[in-house]
């Protein structure tokens, strides 16, 4: 199948060191245009923006300028970094993925500083913590965030009650303020409905728990530090599930033929509400939403950036101003259930009504505390190609039986060479 929004943080991973690719694109934006132009293109992803909001943008800055839009399939950041290299048909904005935003940073000379342009006097709008993961060391901000992925639990209240569990929200969050509660509840699912399981799998749990800290793999001083008691803390967490049997061991080709069977609670951000709809239609009306276990963490999210070729960089700052607006963030959850990085939407209309997936549930309640409360952590340029052992070795736990200790050594050596040939200290 094709790879959903939820999967995307762990392909992500795997891919990050991936060579780039070599792309013909069409326009004539970017390098050689003239400065104050009249022509301007965006580069997008299906999926990164309402499509609706995008295409008022066109009608709404027509007098001043012809925007020309373009959907770019295939692998995006390969196209871009490519693009950039060759420094031709460069896109005039340009949409950045929230997973590869920080391997651009090394590289901020690339793109126009936002602050120069007027970020500055808009920036309360938009939620510190995302801003800041746009920012080079010296400041430059070099992206205007799109979206976020707050996290929450999903769980499937009809299963609940099956079990004879309680199933209204804040009564399932007072019974999983911790991760231990957590995996307490599943096994009492798994006594009470023994062909269910709690978790998809433990890799979904161990990007929570390190999502969940202020640390990663890399500190601000570049150093390696996955082998520290933060990690390993977030490791220990994600082999519980696996340990008491309450483990799905799903991987992305199952999942769909899954989600609405046996699997009695998710963990994923805003957007995946959409995939379990899209997958599970027929569960409309059994699922509720309540808060992490723990606390919340992040899950993708993305920036529009103007290349330092944009030809007009005045204007297009106030249009992926416009495009971004709280207002027409809250249009592009409606549209395409792109949780917006502007907390001024949740309070509006078009997020605040009830859901009728999740049974009348207003999920804005869930997933807007949710949001402000996503901690405050520094992602260093090579984190996601050093994280990637990780998944690799918790996969090679559920599917090979390999002992949890020794996936653990594995995983903190295979990311430690690559770290070094990442320049990590």
């Amino acid at each position: 199948m094709d790879l959903s929004r939820r999967g995307f943080l762990q392909a992500a991973a795997l891919t990050a060191a991936a060579s780039g690719l070599t792309v013909a694109c069409g326009g004539s934006s970017g390098s050689g245009g003239t400065k104050n132009g009249k022509n301007l293109t965006l580069w997008y992803w299906g999926g990164a923006l309402s499509d609706k909001v995008v295409a008022e943008a066109k009608t709404y800055f027509n007098s001043q300028i012809k925007l020309t839009t373009a959907s770019i399939g295939g692998d995006f950041k390969q196209k871009l970094t490519t693009t950039l290299a060759a420094g031709t048909s460069v896109p005039d904005i340009t949409g950045i993925k929230g997973e590869d935003i920080a391997s651009f940073l090394p590289n901020a000379d690339r793109f126009l500083d936002l602050n120069d342009l007027g970020f500055k006097k808009i920036s309360s709008q938009y939620l510190d913590w995302k801003t800041k993961l746009a920012q080079s060391k010296d400041g430059k901000q070099i992206g205007l965030p799109i979206d976020i992925g707050p996290t929450a639990l999903f769980y499937r209240a009809d299963l609940f009650t099956k079990a004879g569990l309680p199933t209204d929200p804040d009564k399932v969050a007072a019974q999983t303020k911790t991760w231990d509660d957590y995996f307490a509840l599943g096994t009492e699912l798994k006594g009470k409905l023994p062909a269910t399981f709690l978790v998809n799998n433990i890799g979904s749990v161990f990007n929570i728990a390190v999502g969940q800290g202020t640390k990663r793999f890399i500190d601000k001083n570049n150093h390696f530090i996955g082998d520290q008691d933060h990690i390993r803390a977030a490791w220990t967490t994600a082999i519980r599930p696996y340990t008491l049997g309450i483990d799905a061991k799903i991987n992305d080709n199952t999942w769909n033929a899954a989600i609405g069977k046996n699997l009695t609670t998710e963990l994923g951000a805003a957007w995946h509400a959409l995939d379990i709809e899209q997958a599970a239609p027929h569960t409309k009306g059994d699922w509720r939403v309540t808060a992490t276990p723990v606390g919340p963490a992040n899950q993708g999210g993305s920036y529009l950036a103007l290349p330092k070729q944009c030809r007009n960089p005045e204007e297009a700052f106030k249009i992926i101003s416009w495009i971004l607006s709280p207002s027409n963030d809250a249009r592009g959850f409606t549209d395409a259930a792109i949780f917006p990085a502007a907390p001024a939407a949740y309070a509006m209309p078009a997020m605040t009504g009830p859901d009728a997936f999740f049974g009348g549930q207003k999920i804005i309640e869930v997933f807007g505390p949710a949001a402000k409360a996503i901690p405050d952590s520094y992602e260093a340029p090579a984190d996601a190609a050093v994280m990637a052992p990780y998944f690799t070795e918790l996969t090679n736990v559920e599917a090979k039986g390999k002992k949890p200790d020794d996936a653990w050594k594995d995983a903190v050596s295979q990311a430690k060479q690559i770290a070094r040939r990442q320049g990590v200290n």
